[in-house]
């Protein structure tokens, strides 16, 4: 499933607008019994067989010749509630289990028990300070130069950060795309850079919870090899984020305030 968005894609100092499709990204909040068992992060559809399966691959509900009866609920335009009816007696050692999902999760929301959780408030960001989308295409290629672990294991992800100017303050990797973002704004908190920091850039693609850790560090541009979910955008448009995807070579694509790139 997917959603259409109105973009300015960047080739070389050329741009045009365009209309792209990103992948939907929608929160499901599973109830057992009507008790809230987790929130994950999804795009829309199959969520009956989502449901089934996780709840056998986590010892919760193991039985394979019985239906279950599921009520799902639209709570809000990005919000579906279902409710699994599971006799008591048919409920597995998982509805017990310490262990979170998000610590199998690439989504750092995932796991989470309450909608509250994943509540981002706050004023838009604002600044006046703009960069050339040429020094955004240098970013990419001084990352990548970078990226010692995947050179050598082709199986992690980076995050660096940069000032408007284009200078380096931060590169780490991780096998996890959510890591390597928090370990670029630890350090740029440690070393006192956070507020030097004009933008952070990813090796793959955006969710809505690196847009909530870019807003929550104040850093006013987020860009991606990768594309951006429709959650995303839809946050980084009401949170003042610059948003660019796409990010090869010399090609990006913007899909929320795009005020702050200059060619």
């Amino acid at each position: 499933m997917y959603q259409e968005f109105d973009g300015i894609k960047y080739c070389g100092d050329v741009q045009k607008t365009v209309t792209d499709k990103l992948t939907s990204e929608e929160v499901l909040e599973i109830s057992i019994n009507g008790t809230i068992f987790l929130i994950t992060m999804r795009t829309p559809g199959n969520d009956k067989q989502l449901i089934r399966g996780l709840l056998f691959s986590e010892d919760v509900y193991k039985d394979t010749n019985q239906n279950l009866i599921i009520d799902f609920k639209k709570e809000d335009d990005i919000t579906m509630k279902a409710n699994v009816i599971i006799p008591e007696n048919l409920l597995c050692e998982g509805i017990n289990s310490s262990r979170s999902l998000l610590s199998v999760s690439s989504c750092g929301i995932c796991g989470k028990r309450e909608l509250d959780d994943i509540s981002v408030f706050g004023n838009q960001l604002k600044t006046d300070k703009k960069i050339k989308i040429a020094i955004l295409y240098g970013m990419f290629a001084h990352m990548e130069k970078k990226q010692d672990a995947f050179l050598h294991t082709g199986g992690s992800h980076a995050s660096a950060a940069f000032d408007c100017d284009g200078n380096l303050l931060s590169i780490k990797e991780d096998i996890g795309r959510h890591n390597a973002v928090d370990k670029v704004i630890g350090e740029l908190i440690i070393n006192g850079k956070l507020e030097d920091a004009f933008c952070i850039i990813v090796s793959g693609r955006i969710s809505y919870e690196i847009i909530a850790k870019v807003f929550s560090a104040k850093i006013p541009l987020l860009a991606a090899v990768s594309a951006p979910s429709s959650l995303s955008v839809a946050y980084a448009k009401e949170l003042g984020i610059t948003l660019l995807g796409f990010c090869r070579g010399e090609k990006a694509t913007c899909y929320a305030n795009p005020d702050r790139i200059t060619v």
